[in-house]
């Protein structure tokens, strides 16, 4: 936040010194500066500067008849007459030059080839010429450029959004923000960072009151985690983020279709039915799963340019029957591959907006696509089959074992790399009509938040009055499948904590794979579980709950102990 220390002087009394430290005060309340005012008139000095506000200023704004003074010596100092600030206080304090202040923003449009780069030019020379330091990201089609770092957005005074597509806003949650089209920016920069600083509003914000939110702890936690990501792991969760809606809705209209129809609903005698319309839009939305999956780990990578090779190399994955498997290898490749293109083909300032829309994608598309018909897919087509043999020839204890491995890194991390790992082999098993793992990944993903929900219930006096009220929380969490709802008591106490709830999800793993239950939705937690033919063996799912709920409860009153009164 950027420190002004204001002097307002009139030879002549009257009330235009006091009408202008209240216009600029609220000024620099909607800029987010901190204004320091002394005022001069024939009557006197009010409010005089003392030497510690003056040394903490960043800069120093005279306003009407003030005569220089040595106490300012070495500080920036602006000039303006007092009319001009009567006139127009925002502007006042906006050229009141100081070098901690900073803009950044983003720019975007839907070609982002022209617009882009001309917005981030004009919000760049209007910030400067307001005395502000810029940095723009431009989120063009060739992917982003000159990226923000989250230093950078942490020290900020002020984020512009000049963008006619939809630009995601997470990063600067708490920053004061104004958004608005591309067209300002180009056509008068300066009037539009003006125009930003006396309207922009903070970016979020925090719950009321001194009651712990746990969702919010948890929906915090979750940005971090994903702030973190890096490599391959962020490409391959961006992925399986983009997937799991066409996996959910497919999964669903299928469940629903085998309701009305049975499960023998896609034969001829059910043609034109209800049930068999159903039953054919969830599998067409099941085959957009792995080109998606393809094309968005690509679009990690390479950014908007590698969505095209990516899904088309998914396309040849599911048409030769490398499955999810041959979608994550054709991700990995067409990113990469793009991401190598773009870096190496230099065309010029006036064609290189030929590269995003045309060479890229063709060439990507070109080099992708043969490399899975020639070399690529059929290997892994192949390993695909012996994995999906190999599960389906699983029993009695193979699959319990399979059960609880997939239960403890369901606990393990609660939504970190270790869950996201079995989570996402479960998911991609769905294509392959492989429903068991599914079902054990979610029973042993709702298991921790539910155990510690009945644990703050049942042994009180194991938990403080915050996590009390924190497991009412965390019982909605889970019923919902956020396994992230546990993580705030595993950081309190994660020596005691996680190894109950591992115990109590694998539990739950091998039970869920013990009597043979099938999930074909890889998300909603309890709220699928009334959907027939959603989940068979229905019962003995909802026991694998029960009973891994209970045993994390009782592991967490044998490991923690009471807290004192």
């Amino acid at each position: 936040m950027a420190k002004l220390a204001v002097v307002i002087g009139a030879k002549e009394t009257g009330s235009k010194p006091l009408i202008a430290a209240e216009a600029l005060k609220k000024a620099a309340e909607a800029a987010g500066a901190s204004l320091s005012i002394e005022t001069r008139t024939p009557n006197g000095v009010t409010t005089p500067l003392d030497d510690a506000t003056i040394a903490a200023a960043d800069a120093v704004l005279l306003v009407g008849d003030v005569a220089d003074d040595a106490r300012f010596a070495g500080k920036t100092i602006r000039k303006v007459t007092l009319d001009a600030a009567l006139a127009d206080p925002a502007g006042a304090v906006a050229a009141a030059p100081s070098a901690a202040r900073l803009i950044v923003g983003i720019t975007s449009c839907p070609t982002g080839i022209a617009h882009t780069f001309m917005a981030a030019e004009g919000v760049e020379q209007g910030a400067k010429a307001l005395g502000y330091a810029a940095k723009i990201e431009t989120q063009g089609s060739v992917g982003a450029q000159n990226t923000l770092t989250a230093e950078e957005i942490a020290a900020a005074d002020l984020v512009i959004i000049a963008a006619d597509t939809n630009v995601d806003l997470s990063r600067f949650a708490g920053k004061r923000v104004y958004s608005t089209g591309t067209k300002g920016a180009i056509a008068n920069g300066k009037a539009l960072v003006e125009k930003a600083i006396a309207e922009a509003t903070v970016q979020g914000g925090s719950a009321a009151g001194g009651k712990r939110d746990l969702a919010a702890e948890v929906a915090a936690e979750k940005a971090a985690r994903a702030a973190q990501r890096s490599g391959p792991y962020k490409h391959l969760m961006t992925g399986v983020s983009y997937m799991l809606p066409f996996v959910v809705a497919g999964g669903l209209l299928i469940a629903l279709a085998f309701a009305m129809g049975g499960i023998y609903v896609f034969d001829d005698a059910h043609a034109g039915t209800l049930g068999q319309a159903l039953f054919n839009i969830g599998k067409q939305a099941f085959s957009l799963m792995v080109p998606f999956l393809a094309g968005f780990i690509a679009y990690s990578i390479a950014d908007r340019p590698g969505i095209a090779p990516g899904a088309v190399g998914g396309v040849i994955a599911g048409a030769i029957g490398a499955g999810f498997l041959g979608g994550i290898v054709a991700g990995f490749l067409a990113g990469y591959v793009v991401l190598y293109l773009n870096r190496y083909i230099r065309l010029g300032r006036n064609l290189d907006g030929l590269k995003p829309v045309l060479i890229l994608p063709l060439l990507g598309t070109t080099i992708v696509g043969l490399l899975m018909v020639y070399v690529i897919g059929e290997p892994v087509a192949a390993a695909l089959t012996w994995l999906t043999d190999f599960l389906k020839g699983m029993q009695g204890a193979n699959a319990i074992a399979l059960g609880a491995i997939i239960g403890l890194m369901m606990a393990f991390d609660m939504g970190g790399p270790v869950n996201k790992a079995a989570y996402t082999f479960a998911t991609g098993l769905i294509a392959s009509q492989l429903y068991e793992p599914m079902a054990a990944a979610m029973v042993a993903g709702m298991t921790p938040p539910l155990g510690l929900a009945l644990a703050t219930k049942l042994f009180a006096n194991r938990f403080s009055s915050d996590e009390h009220e924190a497991g009412n929380a965390a019982a909605v969490l889970g019923i919902a499948f956020i396994t992230e709802g546990a993580i705030p008591f595993a950081a309190k106490d994660p020596f005691r904590v996680i190894p109950a709830l591992m115990a109590g999800s694998a539990v739950a793993g091998m039970i869920s794979m013990a009597v043979g239950a099938e999930l074909r939705v890889p998300h909603g937690g309890v709220f699928v579980l009334p959907i027939p033919n959603a989940v068979s063996h229905l019962a003995g799912y909802i026991v694998a709950l029960i009973a891994g709920t209970i045993v994390t409860a009782a592991l967490l009153r044998i490991l923690k102990k009471p807290i004192a009164v």
